[in-house]
Formats: structure tokens, sequence, C-alpha cells
């Protein structure tokens, strides 16, 4: 298993189209993938509604953890839709 933990980059966190790029991607990674804030409960990172009740604003810090083939190049690739501001 692998895991990260990143600093959010868009300036207003996982809203909608940074969260739908973000669940996009970790789906299509075909890796089990999951996103906590701080300390919390991790949700699956494939699932829209999970990843925007977790509340994530701007500089939040988030941990991923993949699970299966290639998890360490599915986190890099997840890390750069998560460090970069979509709402620029």
């Amino acid at each position: 298993m692998a895991e990260r933990t990143v600093r959010i980059g868009s300036s207003h966190g996982l809203h909608a189209r940074p969260a739908k790029l973000f669940t996009q991607a970790a789906a299509a990674s075909g890796a089990k993938v999951t996103l906590a804030k701080g300390s919390g409960k991790p949700v699956n990172a494939s699932s829209i509604l999970g990843v925007i009740s977790l509340g994530v604003d701007f500089g939040d810090y988030v941990t991923l953890t993949a699970d299966g083939d290639n998890a360490d190049a599915v986190l890099d690739q997840l890390v750069e839709l998560l460090v970069t501001d979509h709402d620029e």
C-alpha cells in the first residue's frame, strides 16, 4: 500500500470541478484509492459525494492511500491534481 500526504492547491478547495477531475482520475486508475482529511475517516476517492463531504479547503492537508498495481504511479498522478490550482 502506498501513501502520500499533500496540501490542497485549489484556491477554493475540492469543490465540484476539482473534485470531479480527481474522482474521475481515481476511478480510471484501477487502484483502490482512499482520501482522508487530517485524522478523519478515509473515503473512497472515486466517490464524488464522499470527496465533497470531506469539506476540503485550500491549504488543508489530505492523505491518499492506494492499493494495487502501480499504486505509487497512481498516487503521483492524483497528487498532481490535488496540488494544482484548478480555480485560476
